[in-house]
């Protein structure tokens, strides 16, 4: 594990070996979807202004190079499939995604995407979230044909599915431009509300897909990210209005978890307030081992939040030291920590329980 902290590394060697996860026979298969926070090189494979693969992205990842996560070394999934004990899922556009390869599960997210099809069209060609649920029907279809039909299901059936979707929807859609399309057509209020009735779409026809087990985040400090601070802080502060947006949506999509499970009969969906989690860093980030909250590691002008990462940008010495990697995404540890109260977090961070406890409930049934 690159750069990972050493408390970090234990608790999730120590999660791995538990009977939580109960991995005996082979670890279960992990499907990731949503943007650029778990994006690991899809982008690679498009004509798209939104990728991650060009130095010094991936600076701190095993190989040292950049792999089209949007970090200097390891993302939220890659954490997850360690906890998983399992190898990190490759992306579905990557031409060795093929034969055992496909059992471990497939990665489907693109950077640049939102729940509606209009957010990040300045990137062209991105995946977008229904897109991505196709090529999930496509994934089986190929699995099916690998190992049987009955086979393939067990192993979608039994899968844990990630999605993180909706922090585009506001900064590169609403937010985009002042007086958007989308801000003209609602107030902030309606337009959550109906970002929400998408996403809750979006979310049973995964389920009608074939996920039986979901870990649903939400949006994170959109407003205290570089870039936010950089156009729209004068001391340093966060931004209001997305800070308003990211308080309203997240507590929404907690609701229409509750009611998918209460309409389906099952606590299918688990909601992870990331948000929260990355509020504790970004309020006190020397109680994380942080230096700064606000300065992105890797960027230009005011908090390294303008432009892109580039191999012309500042860059920090020290990633460990960073909360922000780029200017709007979280660094390898940052993610660690975050992952880690997925994992073994609270109900004021998950709903209905933490994923150590959705795993061991779930290998209970098996």
């Amino acid at each position: 594990m690159a750069r990972c902290m050493v408390w970090i590394c234990y608790i999730v060697m120590a999660i791995v070996g538990s009977s939580l996860i109960g991995a005996t026979e082979g670890a279960r298969a992990f499907f990731v979807f949503g943007d650029s926070l778990v994006d690991n090189g899809n982008n690679n494979f498009l004509a798209t202004t939104a990728r991650a693969d060009a130095p010094p992205y991936g600076i701190d990842y095993p190989t040292r190079r950049p792999t089209g996560r949007f970090s200097n070394g390891l993302n939220i999934p890659d954490f997850i499939s360690q906890a998983l004990g399992a190898e990190p899922t490759l992306p579905y556009l990557d031409p060795e995604l093929n034969g055992d390869r496909l059992l471990v599960g497939a990665n489907f997210a693109s950077a640049g995407i939102g729940i509606l099809n209009d957010t990040g069209i300045q990137f062209v060609n991105i995946i977008r979230i229904y897109r991505q649920l196709q090529y999930f029907e496509e994934y089986q279809q190929r699995v099916s044909a690998l190992i049987g039909s009955e086979e393939a299901q067990r192993l979608v059936n039994g899968a844990l599915v990630l999605i993180t979707l909706g922090g585009n929807d506001f900064v590169n859609n609403y937010y985009l431009i002042p007086y958007s399309a989308r801000s003209r057509q609602y107030n902030l209020p309606d337009y959550v509300r109906y970002l929400i009735s998408e996403y809750k779409k979006v979310l049973r026809r995964l389920y009608d897909i074939g996920a039986r087990r979901v870990l649903v985040t939400g949006t994170g400090p959109l407003g205290c990210v570089p870039a936010e601070l950089a156009q729209r802080s004068r001391n340093g502060e966060c931004a209001t209005d997305l800070q308003e947006a990211a308080a309203l949506f997240n507590p929404q999509l907690v609701q229409i978890i509750g009611q998918l499970n209460s309409e389906i009969g099952s606590n299918i969906f688990i909601g992870a307030n990331t948000q929260q989690m990355s509020n504790n860093f970004i309020t006190n980030p020397t109680a994380y081992g942080f230096v700064t909250s606000k300065v992105a590691c890797c960027g230009q002008g005011p908090y390294n939040g303008i432009g892109l990462c580039t191999v012309l940008s500042n860059l920090c010495p020290n990633r460990d030291a960073y909360a922000f990697w780029d200017p709007f995404h979280p660094s390898e540890r940052a993610n660690s920590i975050i992952v880690q109260q997925i994992l073994s977090g609270t109900t004021e961070y998950m709903y209905p329980f933490n994923l150590s406890t959705a795993l061991a409930l779930d290998s209970m049934k098996n």
